[in-house]
């Protein structure tokens, strides 16, 4: 079995297919903080810390901090996204703005590139994939395959070094 796939498995799926504007957005957006909320967990028990995030007080923008270590070495990323008018059927794009132009893995804005491998994951998995599915199968295997490229040519400076 993957790792992405056991991890995946300890996740809790979602069952209300509900946007923003929809009046079971409350019930969705409460699915989506207690699956954030296991992930977090499983992350902290696992010492694999490597986001935080918050979101606005209706749920439609995410915000908050993610980052990667690689060879010993921090690199921190402002992350945020927001929830498309047709969530759950379309999945949020998640922008990294300091790094748009700096790796072909990324669209104009900042919004990294899930097309290929995610976005059709997701698909199969409407309703029950939420933000924790995105951060978990889309944002962290990107900054694992992207992260020490972007190292690698010199195009990212160390969390030490940017402050």
């Amino acid at each position: 079995m993957s790792i992405n796939k056991a991890l995946v498995e300890k996740i809790p799926l979602l069952n209300v297919r509900a946007s923003p504007r929809d009046a079971k957005w409350v019930d969705r957006l409460a699915q989506e903080y207690a699956s954030l909320i296991k992930y977090v967990q499983i992350n902290k028990e696992s010492d694999n810390d490597w986001f935080q995030i918050e979101s606005n007080s209706d749920g439609t923008r995410w915000f908050g901090k993610c980052w990667f270590i690689h060879e010993y070495v921090k690199y921190e990323f402002d992350v945020q996204f927001d929830i498309p008018v047709a969530y759950p059927t379309s999945a949020p794009e998640i922008e990294l703005p300091e790094l748009d132009g700096k790796t072909s893995k990324m669209y104009r804005g900042g919004k990294i590139c899930l097309t290929d491998h995610f976005y059709p994951l997701w698909a199969r998995n409407v309703p029950h994939f939420g933000v924790a599915h995105a951060l978990a199968l889309g944002l962290g295997p990107w900054l694992a395959a992207e992260v020490p490229d972007l190292v690698k040519n010199d195009k990212i400076r160390p969390t030490s070094e940017k402050k």
